[in-house]
């Protein structure tokens, strides 16, 4: 089995406070992850220490067999709509851009090829009729849209997406999962910070979840189960039933490259 990502004993702390505790675990290549748990859970903390964004204590993090360092240029990271300076003077088009600088570093001219795929990135996420437009004067859900064509002008292998359908439009939001669901189809890894519990067992085929420590990670129809998202979640819902009975419905489905 080729893995996408192995994380052993991660420890993250701020100021000596510890916010993600010995965490272990492997997602093989292809999936679609959902990173779940409730607030405060440490699930940005997790996708931020993956990337070298912020230090760890201790733990190893290997992608696809390489460290981080080898394998950069591979990785794509969409922030959290809220950390964006949705006021700085650039445009839809200049932002997707900035997709190419890991392979063309910070000298080097876009070339033809550059400029096509910031272009095919634009149309995939319907947003090439705004090329110009500065990037404050878009919708919430275009905006979720404009940071998810940066990352695909990327052309990574491993995408890893901080709530991504955070305050969008239905519309938004069937274009993002369509695209997604293409992309893993494509044999990419998309990891996908997610706070909805009951569009999750729909989305996603394999789950991380998190309470300042790993409670599970696997197929999601053997980590949404009742008492497992109770141990996450702290509290006895009946919802957790519900999420349960939608998760083995989603383990049912053909799976990956058979659809």
């Amino acid at each position: 089995m080729h893995l996408a990502l192995k994380v052993t004993d991660l420890t993250v702390h701020y100021d000596a406070i510890p916010v993600l505790w010995d965490i272990n675990l492997e997602v093989p290549c292809g999936k679609f992850v959902g990173i779940l748990g409730p607030n405060g859970a440490g699930k940005s903390t997790f996708i931020q220490a993956l990337l070298g964004f912020i230090p760890k204590v201790s733990g190893n993090i290997l992608f696809s067999g390489h460290h981080l360092s080898k394998i950069q240029r591979k990785l794509a990271y969409m922030p959290q709509r809220a950390s964006i300076d949705w006021d700085f003077p650039i445009t839809v088009k200049e932002l997707v851009a900035m997709g190419r600088f890991n392979r063309l570093g910070l000298f080097k001219r876009a070339q033809e090829h550059d400029k096509k795929v910031c272009r095919d990135a634009l149309e995939l996420v319907e947003l090439l009729p705004f090329a110009d437009r500065q990037i404050s004067k878009l919708s919430g859900g275009q905006q979720q849209r404009l940071f998810l064509a940066r990352a695909i002008a990327q052309e990574a292998d491993i995408y890893f997406l901080d709530e991504p359908l955070s305050g969008v439009d239905h519309a938004s939001e069937d274009i993002i999962m369509n695209i997604l669901r293409t992309m893993q189809l494509q044999n990419k890894t998309i990891f996908m910070v997610h706070h909805d519990l009951n569009t999750a067992a729909k989305f996603f085929d394999w789950a991380i979840l998190l309470n300042l420590r790993l409670v599970a990670s696997g197929p999601m129809g053997k980590v949404f189960v009742p008492h497992l998202l109770q141990e996450a979640y702290g509290k006895s819902l009946l919802l957790y039933d519900e999420v349960a009975r939608l998760a083995e419905k989603r383990a049912a489905l053909p799976q990956k490259g058979t659809l």
